[in-house]
Parts: C-alpha cells; structure tokens; sequence
C-alpha cells in the first residue's frame, strides 16, 4: 500500500527501492561500542565507520519515509507531514545515489554529505508538531487517548531522529583535529553530572528572568568530583526542560505571594547501574489525572507558539520547544536512547519530583523500531 502512494509523487522505482530497504534489519549500537571505537579516530576506523552509515542510514530513513505514508486520521496529507516526508525521501535518495566508499577521498566527501542530511532534518520536531497542530484544528475535540496509535508512532519517529542523529554527529565529530579533553566525538569520557546540570539550571533559569523579570533559586546536591561517560548535549537538554518547567511552575505559583519563592532542589545520586538526578520543585503539582499527558505530544500547559498563523516556513525560525509539549517526552526518548528512563511523581497541592534515570553502563543496544 505504502509503495503505491509514494508512487503518486516519486518515481516507481524509488518506491520500491523504499520499500526494500525499509524491510532490512537494523544495526544498533552501544554508547560503550561508539566510545571504544571512536577512541581511535584512525583513517581506517573513520573508513569503516562511514561504510556502516552508507548501509544502515538508508535503512533507518526508508522506514520512516514508508511510516509517515500511513498515518491515521489523514496526519499523512498535512502539508507539514508532506514536507517531512520529503526531506526523508530527499535523504534517502542522496545516501542511496552516493557510490561505494573505498578510501579517504570518498570518505571524506560522504562525511560532508551526511553533515549537510543533519541540516536537512534540523527542523523535523517543529515541522511535525504543526503536523499534529494541524490535525488538532480539524478534529477540535479530539482527545489524546484517542490518538494513542499517533503518540506511539511520534515515539518510534523521534527515537529514530535520536538515533540517526547521534550516528551522524558522532561520526562527523571523530574528525574533529583537536577534540577537547575526554571527548570521544559527542561522548564525553569523563562527564560531570553536576557541572552539566548547573550549566542547563542556569539556562532554565536565564529563561525564567527574561519572561518574568526574575526566577527561583536552584540548589544543587552531589559529589562534584564524579564523573561517567555520556553525552552533555542530552544530558543538558533533558536538565534543562525539567528545570524549566519546574522554576515556571514555581515562579507563577508564588509570583503575586507574599512568600519567598522555594528553590528548585536538584540531587545527583550515582549508584553503581544508574546515575539519577531528581529535579524537585514546590510548583503545585500536577493533578493525577493530568500525569498521563505529560508524555503526550498533544498537551501543554504553556501558551502554544504554533497557532494558526503559523506556517512551514515560521518552523525554520523557532527555536524555542516550549508551548508545544514536546520537552517532556522527548526529554524522556533521549533517556531511553542509552538505556536510561524518566519518571515524573506529582503531589497536586504541594509539587512534582522529576527522577531522570541515566544508565551508566552504556552497554545498553539502541531501541529500534
């Protein structure tokens, strides 16, 4: 069915090179495997890694064109999701066009290539999420438990993104000539919890003074000298919207009180399978029955920046994720990429305990789907 619908707007022989390669197995890999291999960024081992890319991106980029083909409620026709679609099917066609890689040159001339498909998708979240806004107006009443099959879908999408994402980067990072210290491409050998959490605090809260003229105070709890490997680019992403939430809740909170706004309360525990970091906050909490949708890519409690006079061309100029409630279930997508996970308690009334699990074995497979 897929084949037949691509084929109204590609070549037939590009659908059915589409379906094929979206019907092969994928290859997935450890954070340990990307570092041990990585820590020799050889000619050889640069060669390989990119013959790898040249077999698995097509793969991971023909099924999610074929996905964005059969979605319910008509998601598929959205102008938003079409253009999607397009930069996958754009993708796939450059990673399939480009000849087998035999030494340096082509290398070094497909690791450009695969720089300029990151570009590409750059904008893929925003893209989609006006998708769904778009859907959302056709169908005003819609409840998200009815789009159960939609958010499973966004699920395995931006898990896929993730991956897809890291692969690139983590390959385009290896030829960096002067990496800093302990850096292996984007992991991070010797990477400080703390130190990163303070860093996204402090965005969060930069944030926070802009909109409201000042923010809560964020207390931070750990031992400084512990380190483990991860990446600091999803560490600091996943921080940073917990905490923003959090002093957002709390500043609206106590903003006309009296009071002394609480400070956001952030704890770094390291055991010896997981490193957790519990982002505490005196917000209010969120009533019970609200806790489910939190995880959904349909509910926000922020004024939404994709309304109605937002077109495809805005998306390439925003940058902000909050509004459109995606910081949350992405932030947990990006724990679960290496194996780790995120749990969000609420006490309506009182506030809301946010416990980001991070494995630090790293020998966790990628989840594909």
């Amino acid at each position: 069915m897929a084949a037949k619908k691509l084929c109204d707007t590609i070549s037939k022989e590009l659908a059915e090179e589409v379906q094929k390669w979206g019907c092969m197995k994928q290859t997935g890999v450890s954070l340990r495997h990307m570092m041990n291999f990585g820590s020799t960024a050889s000619p050889r081992n640069l060669l390989i890694s990119a013959q790898f890319l040249h077999k698995e991106l097509p793969i991971r980029i023909a099924r999610r064109a074929i996905e964005l083909e059969n979605l319910p409620y008509g998601l598929s026709s959205k102008p938003a999701v079409l253009k999607v679609r397009d930069w996958y099917l754009d993708s796939f066609r450059d990673m399939r066009s480009y000849p087998e890689i035999k030494n340096k040159n082509d290398e070094l001339a497909f690791t450009q290539m695969v720089k300029m498909i990151k570009v590409r998708h750059n904008n893929v979240v925003p893209m989609m999420a006006l998708g769904v806004q778009q859907l959302k107006k056709d169908w005003p009443k819609v409840d998200y438990e009815d789009l159960r099959e939609i958010h499973q879908f966004l699920d395995r999408f931006y898990m896929s993104r993730i991956g897809i994402r890291m692969l690139i980067g983590q390959h385009v990072a290896l030829h960096d000539p002067n990496p800093p210290p302990n850096c292996v491409g984007y992991i991070h050998t010797k990477m400080s919890p703390l130190e990163v959490a303070r860093t996204a605090s402090e965005d969060a809260r930069g944030i926070c003074l802009r909109e409201y003229g000042s923010a809560p105070d964020v207390n931070i709890y750990g031992d400084p000298d512990f380190t483990f490997p991860y990446v600091p680019t999803h560490l600091h992403m996943m921080v940073f919207e917990l905490v923003k939430n959090s002093v957002r809740a709390v500043q609206e909170r106590f903003m006309d009180s009296d009071k002394v706004a609480p400070p956001i309360r952030i704890i770094v525990a390291d055991g010896l399978e997981d490193v957790t970091i519990k982002v505490s906050d005196e917000g209010g909490g969120i009533p019970r029955s609200g806790l489910p949708k939190i995880f959904t890519y349909l509910y926000s409690t922020a004024r939404n920046p994709l309304d109605e006079h937002f077109t495809t061309t805005d998306v390439a100029t925003s940058s902000t994720l909050a509004g459109y409630g995606y910081g949350i279930p992405i932030s947990r997508l990006y724990a679960r990429y290496f194996g780790g996970d995120l749990q969000i308690i609420s006490m309506e009334g009182y506030g809301t305990d946010a416990y980001l699990h991070l494995s630090r074995l790293g020998d966790s497979q990628e989840p594909l789907s």
